[in-house]
């Protein structure tokens, strides 16, 4: 009977690449983590810091460091993470040197509510508490705080960070009722009484419209109220 060789190479290279293969992952499995790091993605407003995130994992989940990859549940360490009031999402990896890399999306805030309460109206309507370690410049809301009158700010909030004339003017917002609102302005003193939300679109034309022909006509210091509730006009009321 003649032996194929090439069969028995074949087979003997099998076991050779599985031995190998087994003794790489067990290797790696083996491999402990050397060190954590924190990179936080998006702006560099830092309502939650580094420190702050590498105490939280400590304590609730003690060191990180020289814990065998294998034992490491990463699911679990993104969970700590996001349950603190300051993140909106985290992923967790590891890296193949032994790093542990935590990627942190922090929650971000669209308007201060000043009142009974303090707190921030995030961008996804929700509220968030203050940072001590940072004050967020947005627009301040007062007055009648509700959470139907603050999804109507939340609305109002997201169609003025779409425009840059309106995100650098508008500075306040007072809640006179749920649905009528009264705006602030960072230069001018007169206020803008908006009324609600609907037909937003339309009523800042007509107001741009009145802001370039009363700058113009260098008219804006005569008035204490614009008010823009009214359809396709602006009626203003002078000191």
């Amino acid at each position: 009977m003649k032996i194929n060789w090439n069969y028995i190479k074949l087979g003997f290279l099998l076991v050779l690449l599985s031995g190998v293969y087994t003794f790489c992952v067990e290797r790696h499995q083996s491999k402990k983590i050397i060190n954590s790091t924190v990179e936080f993605i998006g702006e560099d407003n830092l309502f939650i810091t580094q420190q702050t995130v590498n105490k939280l994992l400590i304590q609730n989940l003690g060191s990180l460091t020289n814990v065998p990859k294998d034992a490491l549940v990463l699911n679990k360490v993104e969970k700590v993470l996001e349950a603190n009031e300051m993140v909106k999402s985290a992923q967790v990896y590891l890296t193949v040197n032994g790093g542990l890399t935590s990627k942190i999306v922090q929650r971000k805030p669209l308007g201060r509510i000043e009142g009974n309460s303090n707190f921030y109206l995030d961008d996804d309507g929700k509220r968030m508490p203050l940072s001590s370690n940072h004050s967020a410049r947005v627009p301040i809301i007062t007055g009648k705080i509700t959470d139907e009158s603050l999804q109507n700010c939340y609305a109002f909030l997201n169609f003025i960070n779409a425009d840059d004339f309106l995100k650098k003017n508008i500075i306040g917002i007072n809640v006179v009722d749920t649905n009528d609102l009264q705006l602030k302005l960072r230069l001018e003193d007169y206020v803008v009484n908006l009324g609600s939300v609907n037909n937003l679109e339309a009523k800042f034309n007509n107001y741009k419209a009145f802001y370039s022909k009363a700058i113009k006509d260098k008219a804006l210091g005569g008035y204490k109220a614009v008010s823009l509730e009214y359809n396709n006009q602006v009626v203003c009321t002078k000191i």
